[in-house]
């Protein structure tokens, strides 16, 4: 029979024994190697998966359909790229800086309009309605915002906070179709994307415009003919021989044409300020040649006969109207694509443009115009 003393003992030894075994158990489940951080990155890495631009989820045992985030490193980098200081520099160049030019991207998915009201407004105008769903319709995924006054100065002044002059100029423009032919180039330089004026309805998506032939990492800028006027009388009713029409305009951002656009339109602007030549009854030149498509035309032809871009044709001429009277078919210089007056021009029933069924037809513009004073309506000229 044992003692009192033995009995303590015993129960010494049984109490140490069951202490060691729970000890044990304890250490392999939280091992002190790190393995259960790493577990737990692993986990959050499941619930927060790298963007794929797609909806996903996981599931317990099943495989990973993408590679996990790659971890930040903790090796501190010993050089910094230092900001580059260009308030020295040339209005140009300060706008090369800020909105580099990559011809190889994609075009952005963005459509851009403009209009007094928004369509969640009841004043947006059920004449526009139609026109307006057409490009939202005909182009899912994309972006398509339409944008009021108030907000354009708003974002104006976010894309462009580097270049204090581009801000002054927008803000001194003093008449609403000033203000939105300047925006559309703005927005166009900073984002890419389509503009579209409000009054135009999409006929085919965007993505039929150009050939398949023509591979799109060639291209910058897409643009269609407005006018083709082969008659005596031209000059009486359009202000180029042949004129590019800016109520549709696709671009990828940073293109040298709308750099040199922006730039021409805020030294004009600031140069009229400065000269008190700038308010509603006194300007040094009408709104087509000061913001219009005469302006635009001219800069997308100086940008054809840059030599910094481009060498004479063949011939050793410069391009000039010729290259693009009379076209059925898109015609490419450099990385501009030039559409037929059918593309964007379609039914108005002059200067070889052909119906809105035509297969060529991408863009119908109803000429409305209305933010425009009356004496700067282009509409149609039939005969």
């Amino acid at each position: 029979m044992p003692t009192f003393r033995k009995a303590i003992v015993l129960a010494a030894f049984v109490l140490t024994a069951f202490y060691l075994l729970s000890s044990s158990h304890g250490q392999s489940r939280y091992p002190i190697d790190g393995s259960a951080t790493g577990s737990k990155a692993e986990a959050e890495s499941l619930t927060s998966p790298t963007s794929t631009g797609k909806g996903s989820s996981t599931m317990a045992g099943s495989a990973r359909l993408y590679p996990p985030p790659k971890q930040p490193s903790k090796k501190k980098s010993t050089s910094q790229q230092a900001l580059m200081d260009i308030t020295g520099q040339t209005l140009r160049d300060q706008l090369r800086y800020q909105f580099p030019y990559e011809r190889e991207a994609k075009f952005p998915a963005y459509i851009w309009q403009t209009w007094k009201y928004t369509p969640a407004s009841g004043q947006f105008g059920e004449s526009f309605r139609p026109a307006e769903a057409s490009w939202t319709e005909l182009h899912p995924g994309f972006v398509h915002e339409v944008i009021t006054d108030k907000v354009a100065l708003y974002l104006i002044r976010h894309l462009y906070v580097s270049v204090p002059q581009v801000i002054e100029a927008y803000n001194a423009l003093p008449l609403p179709v000033l203000r939105a032919d300047f925006f559309r180039y703005l927005v166009l330089l900073a984002r890419g994307g389509i503009y579209t004026d409000i009054d135009t309805t999409a006929l085919k998506s965007a993505t039929e415009w150009i050939p398949a032939e023509l591979p799109r990492e060639t291209i910058g800028l897409i643009v269609g003919i407005e006018a083709d006027p082969d008659r005596p009388d031209w000059k009486a009713w359009y202000s180029r021989r042949i004129q590019f029409c800016q109520w549709t305009i696709q671009a990828k951002p940073g293109h040298p044409v709308l750099r040199d656009v922006v730039a021409t339109i805020t030294e004009e602007t600031l140069r009229m300020k400065k000269l008190g030549h700038l308010n509603t009854t006194k300007l040094d030149k009408s709104i087509v040649e000061f913001t219009g498509p005469a302006m635009w035309t001219d800069a997308i032809f100086n940008f054809f006969n840059n030599p910094e871009y481009f060498t004479a044709d063949q011939n050793g001429k410069n391009i000039t109207w010729e290259h693009f009277t009379g076209i059925e078919a898109p015609r490419k210089v450099g990385d501009v694509v030039v559409l037929p007056i059918t593309s964007f021009s379609p039914g108005v029933q002059q200067m070889g443009a052909k119906d809105p069924q035509d297969p060529m037809a991408f863009v119908q513009h109803d000429f409305e115009g209305t933010w425009k004073p009356a004496n700067e309506r282009v509409k149609p000229l039939i005969g």
